[in-house]
């Protein structure tokens, strides 16, 4: 059965199982079955438990028969981001230190999904403590590019973008702080959903009032991040950035199985520059193929300007609030344990605890005069359009990028500066595909809206991915 399965969307899989057509233990099967034969060579799911799997899954199907009411992802199976609480299954955000660490409850965004049905049969992997835009870590190694297994398949969430371009699954969730659903998408071939604070509520246990990082969604689709999107955002008591606006918002007829869909950007304006007018340096092909998405949107009926926002404070809005979150989260085991974490990660943790009061009260600042640079751009604009990454897939042997065209990097973070500056912002982001290069690896393009226009963002990237349809082209693995 799995060649018959391996390309389904989720959409398609859960309406198979709700209709019957397969079942919750068919579906499960063919899972953990590509697992086994195309894991190997990827090294992207690094956990699994397959016996309390096949146990939900059955349940599922005797829910079925009895006629319960089910959710709209009954019996799908998922892995899950191994940074995300899994209660019962160990979640070790790739760090050693953590290797033995079994949650006793489930993040929201895991809790969310199992209420909607997902059965969950593992974890994917992450660069330790998901810090950098390339998978691997000392405790289950380097995740490699479905496209060319001599590539990174990027990060943080690197295992579920791989995943989901080998097949094993169509959708999964992720994380992202400074680009990290938006740059594995590009890198796999597959979408990666950045959502607005507050769309999946920060809670306890843990920062309630962070904003940098969010958890999302990547999938093959766009219709498939909002099938999940509906399922797992909307407020949540307890967490005081929440948007309140239930998940429903995303269930829209466009993205439905068999949609009457006709694509159009008809009245949208767009702000496009691949390279953001010269801040970011960018490989020839990259650029090459993100120009070319220009005529796409226009074709699509959409006003392509040049204009852009300034986002000139957005490097020290990023790297001052970047310092600081890792602080609270990893600052307590860098003091007990500065030895075993790896350097990039102390780096940044160091970088935090020698912030001064006046950086902290200047990047406050900064951040103001950034928020009403978005709001004018976004008075006359609903998206902009830029480079998802500024490479591409690079050796998977190397840690990252040391330059670019010829252009020094300095820090493990600059070759992904196009997803950091975005990330400052606070507005909602989007990778979609958009090309390959010469010897076919994917290239993304990065779609921008205002905070709280998710959906409408979501709209727009369905739209170019109907016309483009890229997604379509699948790995050789």
């Amino acid at each position: 059965m799995s060649d018959e399965l391996r390309w389904l969307s989720t959409r398609e899989l859960a309406a198979r199982i709700a209709a019957k057509e397969i079942s919750a233990r068919e579906a499960l099967e063919d899972h953990l079955e590509r697992i086994d034969r195309i894991n190997p060579a990827i090294n992207a799911v690094v956990t699994r438990d397959d016996e309390a799997a096949q146990s939900r899954a059955a349940a599922a199907d005797e829910a079925l028969a009895a006629g319960a009411e089910i959710g709209p992802l009954h019996g799908v199976p998922m892995t899950h981001k191994d940074t995300h609480d899994t209660a019962g299954m160990r979640t070790t955000w790739g760090s050693p230190l953590m290797a033995d660490r079994v949650p006793e409850s489930d993040s929201l965004i895991i809790s969310r999904l199992r209420s909607a049905g997902v059965n969950t049969t593992g974890k994917t992997n992450v660069p330790e403590f998901a810090a950098g835009s390339h998978t691997f870590n000392d405790l289950f190694g380097t995740t490699l590019n479905p496209y060319d297994t001599t590539k990174s398949a990027s990060g943080s969430s690197g295992g579920v973008g791989a995943a989901l371009a080998a097949g094993i699954q169509a959708s999964g969730d992720g994380s992202d702080m400074g680009g990290s659903l938006r740059s594995p998408g590009s890198f796999n071939n597959v979408v990666g959903f950045r959502p607005s604070n507050g769309r999946i509520p920060h809670t306890l246990p843990g920062n309630p009032f962070a904003w940098l990082a969010q958890s999302g969604f990547m999938a093959r689709t766009v219709s498939d991040v909002a099938l999940l999107m509906s399922v797992a955002s909307g407020p949540e008591p307890g967490g005081p950035g929440s948007i309140d606006e239930p998940g429903s918002v995303f269930d829209l007829p466009e993205f439905a199985l068999g949609a009457d869909f006709e694509p159009e950007l008809n009245g949208v304006r767009v702000g496009f520059s691949p390279d953001l007018a010269g801040l970011l340096p960018l490989e020839t092909e990259v650029a090459e193929v993100v120009a070319g998405t220009a005529d796409v949107l226009a074709g699509l009926g959409a006003e392509v300007t040049d204009t852009i926002p300034d986002l000139s404070d957005a490097d020290e809005v990023f790297a001052v609030q970047r310092a600081l979150d890792f602080v609270t989260a990893w600052g307590p085991l860098h003091d007990a344990h500065r030895d075993r974490i790896k350097d990039s990660v102390v780096w940044n943790i160091e970088l935090g605890l020698g912030l001064t009061g006046a950086e902290v009260a200047s990047a406050a600042r900064a951040r103001a005069r950034l928020f009403g640079e978005v709001e004018r751009f976004f008075a006359g604009h609903d998206v902009l359009v830029l480079s998802t990454c500024q490479v591409l897939p690079f050796d998977a042997s190397i840690e990252y990028p040391t330059e670019i065209n010829g252009t020094p990097l300095e820090t493990y973070l600059d070759w992904m500066r196009a997803l950091c500056l975005i990330s400052a912002t606070g507005c909602p982001a989007i990778s979609v595909p958009a090309g390959f290069s010469a010897s076919g690896l994917p290239v993304g393009v990065q779609l921008v809206a205002k905070p709280g226009n998710d959906v409408g963002l979501l709209r727009m990237a369905h739209a170019f991915e109907a016309v483009t349809s890229h997604h379509l082209r699948h790995p050789q693995i």
